[in-house]
């Protein structure tokens, strides 16, 4: 796939496991203001955007934000690691409450290379079991078809850092406009 069209509004979920890049991969082809990130949530609440104790209040705010936009008519983009049905569903529950349609865009890259990611990151390097969690949940998600049956408009599931970088993304006006 190298070109995906997404339609204005819509929420677009990002599922990765941490390190994988989503954050970089959500600053190439969306506004920055379009993205709402769950490490920039707790920087603003705690000062540090590793901080898991400020999580909870990080993902309120992440999802009032979520809210607000939605009834404004805006695109917005969830960046966090959404590798559980839990996380997902909550998004979805918010834009079906704005009749906003759901693209979810996977970074489902082989473990060695997330790991590395994870290594190489400056000041917010995720423990390796953490890691190992999120990529063995992100592979029910994948592999069990669980992403498959929640009913987002479309999938996609981009397997190597090359494919995430080939894909151009285009924001249209959704089909009955």
């Amino acid at each position: 796939m190298a070109a995906l069209e997404i339609p204005d509004p819509s929420v677009v979920i990002l599922v990765g496991a941490a390190g994988a890049g989503k954050s970089t991969f959500a600053a190439r082809p969306f506004p920055l203001g379009a993205v709402l990130s769950s490490d920039a949530m707790r920087a603003a609440i705690s000062g540090n955007a590793a901080d898991q104790s400020a999580t909870r209040p990080a993902f309120d705010a992440l999802h009032r934000a979520l809210d607000q936009r939605l009834a404004a008519g805006r695109l917005t983009v969830v960046d966090a690691t959404n590798v559980t049905p839990a996380a997902r569903r909550t998004v979805r529950t918010i834009a079906a409450r704005h009749r906003t349609p759901v693209i979810v865009i996977v970074l489902d890259y082989p473990s060695a290379v997330v790991h590395a990611r994870n290594a190489a990151r400056q000041g917010r390097q995720v423990p390796d079991a953490a890691v190992s969690r999120h990529l063995n949940q992100l592979r029910r998600a994948v592999d069990d078809g669980d992403l498959d049956r929640e009913g987002h408009l479309r999938v996609v599931v981009l397997r190597d850092p090359a494919e995430a970088a080939a894909l151009t993304v285009r924001v249209v006006a959704p089909p009955d406009s």
